[in-house]
């Protein structure tokens, strides 16, 4: 089945349910599982926060990182750094 038909399949039993306030509600809670279960692949510890904070510093101290100018843009920056825009 392809996502389209599951999201028309998913549609279809939603509309039959629709009108009974206790299969709703039980999907709702269903749903929020579900949401809860996928990973934010943006999330992390608070150490691993500040692992990436100490990389950071390290290759800021040891010259590899590229500052913006105070009252500097982003795309001025970005053509300062050789970006043709």
């Amino acid at each position: 089945m392809t996502p389209a038909e599951m999201n028309i399949q998913i549609l279809r039993d939603l509309a039959e349910i629709a009108d009974d306030e206790n299969l709703m509600e039980q999907l709702s809670k269903y749903l929020k599982e579900l949401v809860a279960q996928k990973k934010d692949p943006t999330a992390m510890t608070q150490e691993e926060f500040l692992a990436k904070l100490e990389r950071g510093e390290l290759a800021y101290e040891r010259g590899e990182c590229h500052e913006m100018l105070v009252n500097e843009d982003v795309t001025t920056y970005l053509r300062r750094r050789g970006y043709d825009l």
